[in-house]
């Protein structure tokens, strides 16, 4: 995952040295908002063709970590490009409205045991382990060397208001350069197809179909003894429900609870609702950033060539 862009008209909160971190260590099926991104565009019928798959999305990723690696190396700092997870890509899900597969629940349960082991990895991750030793003056040059002396070069409005920017130079944006060809439409779509989803979210949680929906959602956890108004106390019962327990039985709690929640989402037709709301609402705002999800698709397909040259150990002409 590229580094967390400049955000005006909102403060960044992120530290120097979390920045960098986190450009080292996250990778975009981890992201939430990208993850949106990624359904929006395969829901969009457009002439590019359909959206990448989970195995194509990750040879992209991979081939831009080679390349800041590459770079990064080039200039004497050390960096070991991420290996995929087993299984990741099945077991990343998340539920943005309610936990509504039942057999995903049985397996994963809200998908705590996930969050822990992506935790640690970044923990362990030798990357994170190098950059926190480096002094405070090499860290510094290390974070210009990957993101960019400052970020300026990079801009774009934001669906929900702001203005994201990022620097055009630096092994980050050399990597994506090289990648899709064009930066600056690349950084501009990507950004804002992966913040889509709070434009209509909200709006789904708000409508009167959505709220009937979720109140029979409730009556049918009642009855399982879970008392809720909504999926979104979920997690904070949840905690409650493991304070004190060893792993094991905490583990069978989440399981049960997760369940239920899948199952009354069923039952309740929230599920149904959700998905039928969020096909509606989300509709009319994929139309409206139409042409960057159609530019975003594009420029995926037409760097999955060169990924597969970098990954194949191919040293690509500058763009």
């Amino acid at each position: 995952m590229p580094p967390p862009p400049t955000r005006r008209g909102r403060p960044a909160g992120l530290s120097v040295l979390v920045t960098l971190l986190m450009a080292v260590l996250l990778t975009a099926t981890g992201c939430t908002a990208d993850t949106a991104g990624t359904a929006d565009s395969a829901r969009t019928a457009d002439p590019v063709g359909p959206a990448l798959t989970p195995a194509e999305l990750r040879t992209l990723e991979r081939a831009e970590q080679v390349l800041i690696g590459r770079c990064l190396r080039a200039q004497q700092f050390a960096y070991v490009e991420p290996e995929p997870e087993a299984g990741a890509e099945t077991d990343a899900r998340r539920f943005p409205y309610v936990v509504d597969d039942i057999a995903w629940a049985r397996s994963h349960g809200y998908g705590l045991e996930q969050d822990r082991r992506i935790a640690a990895r970044k923990e362990a991750d030798p990357n994170a382990r190098y950059f926190r030793s480096l002094s405070p003056e090499r860290r510094k040059a290390a974070l210009a060397a990957l993101n960019g002396p400052r970020p300026v070069g990079l801009s774009v409005g934001m669906p929900g208001g702001g203005v994201a920017s990022a620097s055009d130079s630096g092994c980050t944006a050399g990597a994506q350069r090289s990648l899709y060809g064009d930066l600056r439409s690349w950084f501009a779509a990507r950004l804002v197809v992966a913040n889509l989803a709070p434009l209509y979210v909200p709006k789904v949680r708000e409508d009167r179909r959505f709220r009937q929906a979720e109140a029979a959602w409730a009556r049918c956890m009642a009855g399982q003894g879970h008392r809720l108004a909504g999926p979104h106390e979920s997690r904070q019962a949840l905690s409650g429900l493991v304070r004190g327990l060893p792993p094991a039985r905490a583990r069978v709690a989440e399981i049960r609870l997760a369940v239920a929640e899948a199952e009354c989402a069923r039952d309740s037709g929230l599920a149904k609702t959700a998905a039928a709301l969020d096909a509606q609402y989300g509709a009319e705002v994929r139309l409206r950033y139409g042409e960057q999800i159609t530019t975003r698709l594009r420029l995926q397909r037409s760097a999955l060539p060169r990924a597969h040259r970098i990954l194949a150990g191919a040293v690509l002409p500058s763009a």
